[in-house]
C-alpha cells in the first residue's frame, strides 16, 4: 500500500466515522423518543439548544430560538390530534421574541395537556414557552429566568429607567425613541406573559406575577431556582424522568480536544462492607 493511499484512508476515517457516529446518534434519539411517548401516551417535542461547531473551520455558534424552531414546533403541534397530551423537552438560552411567543401560543391552544420538561435550564423566551404549558417539571437544580425584553444588547428596563433620571432636553432622539419602543416592548412582554398565567392563578396573581417576570428587577441571566418559583408563586413538579436525562445525554456537546469537566459515569451508591 503506497503512501496517497494511507492519506486517503485517514482522510476517509475522519469524514466517515463521525458521519456515521452522528446518525448511530440519531438513530439512538428516536428510539429513546417512541420509547417515552409509548410510556406516556404523548408527543413529545424537543427544543434543545447547545453550541455547535462549522464542521470545517470549527468556529463556534450560539444556537436560540428563531423562526425556524417556531415552524417546526407549530407543524409538529399540527400534526397532533387535539386530544393526545405534547410533552416539550427545554434546553435554551431564549431567543426571538416572535418566535417564543407563536410557540407558547400554540401550546396554550392545544386542547390536551402540555407538559414542559427542564432537565438543566430555560431562560428568557424557554421560559415564556414553559409558562405557556399545563404543568412545568425541572430538576431541583434546573433553573428558568427572566423575560423582560432586550433591545440589542440593553435590557429595555435599564434604556426607560436611564432616559427618567435625565433632563428630556439632554436626551437625543435616538435614545427618545429607543425609551418609545422599550416601553412597548415591556407593555407588550408583560401582557402576554399574564394571558399565559390567567389559567393556571387568579388574575390579580397572573398579573402581579407577569409584573415580576418582565420589569427587570433582575439582570436577564438571574437564574430562577425552584426556591424562587416557590416565593413567587409558580408551580412545578420537581420530578424528573430518568429517560428525560438519557434523552439529553443523546445530544452532546461539540468534540473538544480535552473536556472542561471530566467523571466517572456511573452512578454511586453506599458502599456494601465485606463479609468476613
Amino acid at each position: 500500500m503506497d503512501f496517497s493511499s494511507i492519506i486517503w484512508i485517514i482522510f476517509l476515517g475522519f469524514t466517515v466515522l463521525p458521519m456515521i457516529k452522528q446518525q448511530n446518534i440519531v438513530k439512538a434519539r428516536y428510539r429513546l423518543t417512541k420509547v417515552i411517548e409509548q410510556k406516556r401516551g404523548t408527543r413529545l417535542i424537543t427544543m434543545i439548544h447547545r453550541q455547535e461547531a462549522i464542521s470545517f473551520l470549527g468556529v463556534p455558534i450560539s444556537r436560540y430560538i428563531n423562526i425556524e424552531d417556531s415552524e417546526q414546533v407549530l407543524r409538529a403541534i399540527r400534526l397532533t390530534p387535539d386530544d393526545m397530551p405534547i410533552d416539550i423537552v427545554l434546553h435554551t438560552p431564549g431567543g426571538l421574541v416572535l418566535a417564543a411567543e407563536q410557540i407558547a401560543h400554540a401550546l396554550m391552544r392545544h386542547p390536551a395537556k402540555v407538559t414542559v420538561f427542564v432537565p438543566h435550564y430555560a431562560m428568557s423566551g424557554g421560559t415564556m414557552i414553559a409558562l405557556a404549558a399545563d404543568e412545568i417539571i425541572m430538576d431541583c437544580n434546573a433553573v428558568l429566568g427572566p423575560v423582560d425584553p432586550q433591545l440589542g444588547q440593553y435590557p429595555a428596563a435599564s434604556i426607560i429607567k436611564a432616559v427618567s433620571q435625565k433632563n428630556i432636553n439632554e436626551v437625543d432622539d435616538n435614545t427618545l425613541i429607543m425609551a418609545d419602543i422599550a416601553e412597548k416592548a415591556m407593555n407588550q412582554v408583560e401582557e402576554f406573559i399574564a394571558k399565559l398565567l390567567l389559567e393556571k392563578m387568579p388574575e390579580q396573581q397572573a398579573k402581579d406575577l407577569a409584573k415580576i417576570l418582565t420589569e427587570g428587577r433582575w439582570t436577564h441571566d438571574y437564574p430562577i431556582t425552584c426556591e424562587k418559583l416557590t416565593e413567587i408563586g409558580l408551580q412545578f413538579r420537581p420530578e424528573m424522568p430518568t429517560e428525560i436525562f438519557e434523552l439529553m445525554d443523546l445530544y452532546p456537546q461539540p468534540a473538544q480536544r480535552r473536556p472542561s469537566v471530566e467523571y466517572i459515569p456511573i452512578p454511586y451508591g453506599k458502599e456494601v462492607p465485606p463479609k468476613n
